[in-house]
């Protein structure tokens, strides 16, 4: 059996749309930081290739040989020869003549690696680069270019070298950016589609919230007639010889009952949009004597004092709102054992309803329009459908206590231009 609540269960559902949102977005911003990062290495290399290959491309073109003679009268006077990358001019395995080292000392370099590197570029007469071991153990690039006369006979090799530490220094630093960038953009788009699927789900909640406040008055606007309806029926059983009396009342309550769950049933339709209020012009001094005259007062003194005045509203919403803070005023506005004494006045599109009770707890007033909630004076229950049809109307509904004593409350609507 399933114990959750739909609350619940909606709460379940933003967790679990946040979840899928923050996951997808996680999944697309790693694949585009191993590209950026992925990226960053290829540029870093082909950085120090380009290095490498200025230098060893700009020496082959400066370093001479004629007649078997090696002269490197250009080399020297080059810039080259005195910053990194460092660079070495060997025979590998040609003919021999005296090496030429640059004077920049960039990285120790094992002189048996370099003439192996030099050695195997001559045999091969091709390029041959990579990566190798310093003699300190840093990782370095290497590039081997072979020297060839003007016959094409490979007589020597450049050999140039360069460290790959700055780059790779670089590189880590970028990596870490872009990991610590990822992670705050998945701590951005957890808390982005946190809202936004509160956002989603908050149609669905406004109906769970309508479906739960329609429940709440259903049951207590049914209360009080279905009891009075199980003590008229027990009544006529326990005395058959009262059917015929108690008949009549009996019927009054089960249209009473009708009318209820058809007005409750009209505001569930207009709050989701279903259905549209019917307004009209309306005499509110009219509307207002006869919901009075119409209502069994059960031992309640109540007058009306009314002026003309016309309001365009929905009549059967504004019945059921006068006629719920009358029936308030009836039961809630009296000391206990006394009679209970009730006022309404209409005027300027203000119907106000005053009775002699204890009053309302002007602290707790504000709760005594949220749902049912009680404060235990003349508030009553049900103002919540009272405040909703004044809402609905672009009206208001006040309450605050008389200097004499008791409650007021004020229903206030637009007045009617026409």
């Amino acid at each position: 059996m399933n114990t959750h609540s739909s609350a619940d269960r909606l709460r379940r559902l933003r967790w679990t749309l946040t979840a899928l949102f923050t996951v997808m977005n996680t999944l697309g911003l790693v694949v585009f930081a191993w590209l950026l990062i992925a990226e960053d290495s290829d540029q870093g290399e082909e950085r120090i290739d380009a290095a490498l290959t200025q230098v060893t491309s700009s020496v082959s073109r400066q370093v001479a040989y004629e007649d078997g003679t090696i002269g490197f009268g250009l080399v020297n006077t080059d810039v080259l020869n005195d910053r990194c990358p460092q660079f070495a001019i060997l025979p590998g395995g040609a003919p021999a003549f005296q090496p030429h080292f640059s004077r920049a000392n960039c990285v120790p370099m094992s002189m048996q690696l370099l003439n192996g590197l030099a050695t195997e570029a001559v045999k091969t007469g091709k390029l041959v680069q990579g990566h190798q071991k310093a003699s300190n153990g840093d990782l370095v690039k290497v590039r081997a270019e072979p020297l060839r006369d003007g016959d094409g006979k490979t007589f020597a090799a450049v050999v140039a070298v360069q460290s790959t530490e700055a780059e790779d220094s670089a590189h880590t630093t970028f990596t870490l950016l872009v990991i610590g960038g990822t992670v705050l953009l998945v701590a951005i788009l957890g808390f982005a589609g946190h809202l936004l699927s509160g956002r989603s789900i908050r149609p669905a909640a406004a109906a769970l919230q309508q479906q739960e406040v329609l429940l709440a008055e259903t049951a207590h606007d049914l209360r009080t007639p279905v009891a009075a309806l199980r003590a008229l029926a027990e009544t006529a059983m326990a005395n058959p010889a009262q059917s015929a009396e108690l008949l009549p009342r009996t019927v009054r309550l089960a249209a009473r009952m009708g009318g209820i769950i058809d007005d409750l049933l009209v505001r569930a339709r207009l709050a989701a949009g279903v259905e549209q209020l019917s307004i009209q012009p309306i005499w509110l001094d009219q509307l207002v004597v006869g919901i009075v005259e119409d209502t069994a007062t059960d031992g309640a003194e109540v007058t009306v004092t009314a002026a003309p005045t016309k309001v365009n509203a929905d009549p059967a919403l504004l019945q059921r709102a006068i006629g719920n803070l009358l029936d308030n005023a009836m039961r809630y506005g009296r000391h206990p054992g006394s009679k209970a004494f009730v006022h309404l006045t209409v005027a300027g599109g203000t119907v106000t309803v005053a009775d002699h009770g204890p009053g309302i707890d002007t602290a707790l007033a504000g709760e005594a329009f949220d749902r049912f909630a009680s404060t235990g004076g003349s508030s009553g229950l049900g103002l919540s459908i009272v405040r909703w049809v004044a809402q609905a109307h672009g009206g208001t509904l006040a309450v605050y206590n008389a200097d004499e004593g008791g409650a007021i409350f004020e229903l206030r609507f637009p007045v009617s231009p026409n």
